[in-house]
């Protein structure tokens, strides 16, 4: 057989089991459907590094392999040595087919290699794999959220959810929430003024809202109200399509202070009152500020009766260089464009 190495014994069998898999997977998907792309590449990590464990086999095979199949499959370009030594790595970091089917199967392959380079704790990564499946992440998007350590500041705004929101809303909204946001992208110093800090994240709205998490809707900012025969306006104003509530933000360029729970729980109230339907959950404010002080802050929200998180944002250094330096090589990427099918959304 053209390519076959005797030095590795089983390898002629091993080898007609992946072509008779890549076969199968071809009539059953034509590689076209992503789960199905996704398993055959675990399924094949799993056979290398099996047999590499068993039998002994180095390094090499995975040249050797990724040059027969290549031959037999020249009109697919997922078999490069570089994608192969993915498969492997794959098929170690997910030892189970059901959790490959449930999470992993259900993202783009290169949204797994991607994971496989950037998140080394099992948990982490599958905590980003549900995320992705959830919010429906570009790569670039997954990306950024791992850079910015997503894990680490979700839920970690200080609320008084659990208190003034009715369960299940008080979790969803308190998982919705950050701490720290990054608004490193406005590239403005940290001395200027709250309507500096405000007109920025309008220019940046895209960023900001890619920021604040999926489901924002911008409604508008110094949005008017007029309580009592006067005039108050909101910094910012959002409404969430999944929580189904407007959402207040205040912005702050100083650390927290106690007042500014009472001005915002003022406002809670009067967007429940003056905007709210009644298909709508409780509105919820967020106040932004510079830094915090955690026992201030939860002795100011004890007797608030509005839903109302504190968090703080980040101003500081620029982001990582562009993600893509961080990527695999091109060769990886188009391989995998190559193998979305043209009614597909190409993977990002």
């Amino acid at each position: 057989m053209a390519g076959s190495l005797s030095s590795f014994e089983g390898y002629d069998i091993f080898l007609n089991d992946v072509k008779t898999r890549i076969r199968a997977a071809q009539v059953k998907a034509k590689l076209a459907v992503n789960q199905e792309l996704v398993l055959l590449y675990w399924q094949i990590g799993r056979e290398i590094l099996t047999r590499q464990q068993q039998q002994g086999w180095g390094a090499k095979v995975i040249d050797q392999l990724s040059k027969d199949l290549r031959q037999e499959f020249p009109e697919m370009k997922g078999f490069s040595a570089r994608n192969l030594k993915y498969m492997r790595a794959f098929a170690e970091a997910y030892d189970d087919q059901q959790i490959v089917q449930q999470a992993a199967a259900q993202i783009p392959w290169f949204h797994n290699c991607v994971l496989l380079d950037k998140v080394k704790d099992p948990q982490i990564r599958q905590w980003y794999s549900q995320k992705t499946i959830e919010n429906g992440w570009s790569r670039s998007v997954l990306v950024h959220q791992i850079e910015s350590d997503l894990h680490k500041r979700q839920g970690s705004a200080i609320t008084n959810f659990d208190r003034a929101l009715p369960q299940p809303q008080s979790d969803l909204a308190q998982a919705l929430l950050k701490d720290p946001y990054h608004l490193e992208f406005l590239g403005i110093a940290e001395e200027v003024q709250e309507r500096d800090l405000e007109n920025a994240l309008l220019h940046h709205m895209r960023d900001f809202l890619l920021e604040l998490g999926v489901g924002f809707a911008f409604l508008g900012n110094q949005y008017p109200l007029t309580i009592g025969g006067e005039d108050f306006y909101l910094d910012l104003l959002f409404y969430h399509v999944r929580l189904h509530c407007y959402v207040v933000i205040e912005l702050k360029m100083t650390g927290f202070k106690p007042e500014y729970s009472g001005k915002m729980n003022f406002y809670v109230a009067a967007v429940d009152d003056l905007l709210r339907s009644p298909g709508d959950q409780p509105t919820i404010g967020l106040i932004l500020c510079k830094s915090k002080n955690q026992t201030i802050i939860e002795y100011s929200l004890r007797d608030m009766n509005q839903a109302i998180g504190v968090s703080t944002y980040h101003l500081g250094d620029q982001l990582p260089l562009p993600v893509q330096d961080k990527l695999p090589p091109i060769e990886v990427l188009q391989e995998q464009l190559e193998q979305i099918p043209n009614d597909k959304e190409p993977i990002n």
